[in-house]
């Protein structure tokens, strides 16, 4: 099966350009219509941060154009929550996140925990999908509760014809970067466990807005660029800065060597174009401001 994985479509639901001049529907449609002429795709996976501010608008955007993208093509949408989604926004737009072609709720097994989190799980040709929730409000970084992590481990007893991908918005792993080491997923380890000795072969996760590949143990993660912007990583070390450019990624993962990666960006005459730049001092406050620590617990 191949995937269309998008991630940080950071919809404003003004419908003009952010505080940084990107319009970011027009981004969105920039690179669903530059991959129209992909082959064989099985799904849209879109990985977090759908919205920015969360505003009921903003999944509309979304279901609209997406799930058009999807129509047109007889596959299904899985969408998961980030740092700037609003879980009753979302759900009341997307319902569990797991949409047929038809914008319908195909979602074969889902979890609403106590602490609100949305978390789901369906089969497509043998290939089980599943959508975990590590958004914590009012926060940069994620984490996933005990009660989810419990689910996605009874979950994971009875395995997939062709295996389990997961689905989040905040990478377990990181670079050697301080900001990403600070606003990744919290608890890494303990996805780790629950995943461990599993039929899992795949993580996909968005968040920092540019691609990664690592592992967790043993499963490959990846981590795709944003729709919005990108990271560029070639600025002076402790920085960060961001680029125009609409990105997504093609997962394939029935080939032989699979999963397989490929980066794909939107022609944009403007790609490359800085959007904005954060300097060391400005980096180092955010980390202490909005930094996971065990010692402050997560909520």
């Amino acid at each position: 099966m191949r995937i269309l994985q998008l991630s940080d479509t950071h919809i404003n639901h003004a419908g003009a350009p952010n505080r940084h001049g990107v319009d970011t529907t027009a981004s969105l449609r920039r690179i669903l219509t530059d991959v129209s002429h992909l082959r064989g795709l099985g799904a849209v996976v879109v990985s977090g941060d759908l919205a920015d501010s969360g505003a009921p608008e903003e999944y509309a955007v979304v279901r609209d154009l997406v799930g058009a993208f999807a129509r047109e093509r007889g596959i299904p949408v899985f969408c998961t929550t980030g740092n700037h989604d609003e879980r009753g926004a979302f759900a009341k737009a997307l319902g569990s996140g797991h949409l047929d072609p038809a914008g319908g709720d195909r979602a074969e097994a889902r979890l609403i925990s106590a602490d609100g989190e949305l978390a789901a799980s369906s089969v497509v040709d043998g290939h089980r999908i599943v959508t975990l929730d590590s958004l914590v409000p009012g926060k940069v970084y994620g984490y996933l509760g005990a009660t989810q992590l419990d689910w996605l481990r009874e979950l994971l007893r009875t395995p997939a014809a062709h295996g389990t991908t997961v689905v989040l918005h905040h990478p377990p792993i990181a670079l050697d970067n301080a900001l990403q080491r600070a606003l990744g997923l919290g608890n890494p380890a303990d996805l780790a466990d629950a995943v461990r000795g599993s039929d899992v072969r795949l993580i996909l996760c968005g968040h920092f807005h540019l691609q990664i590949m690592g592992y967790l143990e043993a499963v490959p993660v990846w981590v795709t660029p944003g729709v919005v912007n990108r990271i560029d990583l070639t600025g002076p070390a402790g920085t960060e800065r961001a680029v125009r450019g609409a990105s997504a990624t093609l997962v394939d993962l029935g080939s032989p060597h699979g999963p397989l990666f490929h980066t794909l960006h939107a022609r944009d005459p403007r790609a490359g174009e800085t959007v904005y730049e954060v300097d060391e001092a400005r980096i180092t406050e955010v980390i202490a401001r909005e930094g996971y620590r065990a010692d402050k617990g997560y909520k």
